[in-house]
């Protein structure tokens, strides 16, 4: 009995390990998972990576191709715009409820992470950004108090993780996150449930508008690449 109970701590923490390789991006999106390198790098047999392996594939992390093996997942722009409004109306009501609850100690715990927020958004220094950003959001959730909405949030965040902070890389956007955050707060300062609530979900609905923007410029760019390459393939000249 003490035997298993090891083993499924182990397995666990396996889990764990790899979930956070991918949202480090050391296991990239369509990478296949090489479970004879990650046995040796862990130090582990491949009994407990296995059981890690299933518990990914049930979060939607990685997807199992039968005779191929364990693929990291790539979410797709239908599965962005599945999950963003879903997470929008879920992390929404996380404010709401955190807004009835907040105290003044809660609020003063609260501060100095937005005032790093806000150091990290004006440095431009988006890894920095992103881990302070996880941080409230987690903050949030927690101030609900609401395990059954947690449990939701829980599981599409670790599937929104597989895009990590691209939205951050639209030119001026960390600014505007930055923006939306103090929006929140000073709603949490105000114990404005209803206000909490509607700017949250417009800032995850923001964080979905960006991610579409960049889809489309990157489309265009390779538009215009293949414009520029065309001549050249056919022995035309360009002036």
């Amino acid at each position: 009995m003490a035997t298993r109970i090891v083993q499924q701590v182990l397995y666990q923490e396996v889990a764990d390990r790899l979930r956070a390789m991918i949202q480090a991006h050391e296991l990239e999106s369509g990478e296949w998972i090489d479970e004879v390198r990650l046995t040796r790098e862990l130090g582990i047999s491949r009994t407990p990576l296995r059981e890690a392996l299933k518990v990914l594939v049930a979060e939607g992390l990685l997807r199992l191709e039968p005779r191929r093996g364990c693929f990291v997942n790539e979410l797709s722009a239908r599965d962005m715009d599945d999950i963003f409004p879903l997470m929008a109306m879920l992390e929404g009501r996380c404010a709401y409820e955190a807004a009835r609850k907040v105290t003044e100690a809660d609020l003063l715990r609260l501060e100095p992470l937005h005032a790093r927020l806000q150091e990290h958004a004006a440095a431009g220094d988006i890894d920095a950004y992103y881990a302070c950003n996880a941080v409230i959001h987690e903050e949030v959730q927690a101030l609900a108090d609401n395990r059954w909405l947690s449990d939701l949030v829980d599981h599409l965040r670790k599937l929104l993780s597989l895009s990590r902070h691209k939205s951050l890389a639209l030119p001026g956007r960390i600014k505007e996150s930055c923006a939306e955050h103090m929006a929140i707060f000073a709603a949490l300062k105000a114990r404005d449930p209803d206000g909490a609530e509607a700017l949250t979900r417009k800032h995850l609905l923001r964080q979905l508008d960006a991610l579409h923007t960049l889809d489309e410029r990157a489309a265009s760019s390779r538009q215009d690449n293949v414009a520029q390459l065309l001549p050249r393939a056919s022995g035309v000249k360009t002036s």
